[in-house]
């Protein structure tokens, strides 16, 4: 390991998390967009109430990472910045709406590129160029004097909160949490009588851990040169097109490895499956719609720091007050956005 660079293992570690988050997707049907819709339109809620798994294995692990000393939730991104709750909810509106016009969010489009769509390339590309746009191009100025960024002042987040207010240890609010969204989730027979879904659903958790678990210790041994990093899909998709482009952004670091490796464990699912095929577009409206939905997620997801699984999963999962209200948000948009192209398709 001495002759790796810390970037390298970053990205070592981003991969292996990226693969698993991947083959998640591919084998146990963990998405945003799809359990919405089941739940809202198809009175299916397994697949929504398969989140209560993934999201109780991520917060469980995380916070057993920061008992045993592996992590500092401080050194995250999601406790570093001071809390903007009008930037969780413009940004995750605005990231849901487009979620639902593109017809995935930026890790469902990496999946389904996995697995031969060729209009999600389409669909990643754009995203991660709008997201770069707001991050640091033109639109960047307006970002900040809007939304903005500042580094938080103190100890932060849903843990810290109740720690302050009753003194109530920030792994026993975890694992509170943790449990009633199991139960949540078990609750549910039509749930209890997929044992595979659930066992993946497990696993997307565990990829969060592993991130988190990984890049803190990284962040330990290279005395901070490598930041605490959890899985997310919008600025991380921009940097990998940056890095594929020039080998700038950055340098090889953990949002390439597991941008990449979600990508591949998506293939690597769709051919477990023999679900591999190219697809295209074939109708011009459906594509624009596609490209502009996509662009409103770079936007709204730079807004927010973060996507549905960066903001919905990994921020969830170190119970940052962002999360759950930014993924509320984005459900929220992604819901109204599928009921206007349900009108629109009917008239």
């Amino acid at each position: 390991m001495d002759g790796i660079s810390y970037g390298v293992m970053a990205a070592l570690v981003g991969l292996v998390s990226g693969v698993i988050l991947g083959l998640s997707a591919r084998l146990g049907n963990f998405c945003t967009l799809g359990a919405l819709e089941m739940a809202v339109f198809g009175g299916d809620q397994r697949r929504l109430r398969l989140w209560g798994i993934v999201l109780a294995v991520a917060i469980t692990g995380t916070f057993l990472g920061v008992e045993l000393g592996f992590l500092r939730l401080g050194e995250t991104f999601y406790h570093q910045i001071a809390w903007n709750p009008l930037a969780s909810i413009a940004g995750g509106l605005l990231f849901g709406y487009g979620m639902a016009l593109a017809g995935n969010c930026g890790f469902g489009a990496l999946v389904r590129f996995g697995g031969g769509d060729l209009r999600s390339l389409v669909v990643v590309v754009v995203m991660g160029v709008f997201g770069f746009i707001t991050l640091s191009g033109p639109l960047a100025p307006l970002r900040v004097a809007l939304f903005p960024q500042d580094p938080a002042t103190g100890e932060q987040g849903i843990t810290a909160m109740l720690a302050g207010l009753a003194g109530v240890p920030p792994l026993v609010t975890a694992l509170v949490i943790a449990a009633a969204l199991l139960i949540w989730a078990l609750a549910y027979g039509p749930l209890r009588h997929r044992p595979g879904e659930m066992a993946w659903g497990a696993v997307a958790g565990g990829a969060v851990v592993l991130a988190f678990w990984g890049t803190g210790w990284i962040s330990h041994e290279s005395f901070g040169e490598i930041g605490v990093e959890g899985l997310s899909f919008t600025a991380p998709v921009g940097r990998t097109i940056l890095y594929l482009m020039t080998s700038t952004a950055g340098g090889i670091n953990f949002s390439v490895g597991a941008v990449l490796g979600v990508m591949a464990g998506a293939l690597a699912g769709s051919l477990w499956r023999g679900m591999f095929r190219w697809e295209a577009c074939e109708d011009p409206r459906e594509l624009g719609r596609q490209v502009g939905g996509a662009a409103l997620m770079g936007v709204g997801g730079v807004i927010a720091m973060g996507c549905s699984v960066g903001q919905g999963v990994s921020a969830f999962a170190t119970l940052a007050w962002s999360g759950p209200v930014t993924l509320a948000a984005i459900a929220a948009g992604a819901v109204f956005g599928l009921r206007r192209l349900i009108g629109v398709a009917a008239e």
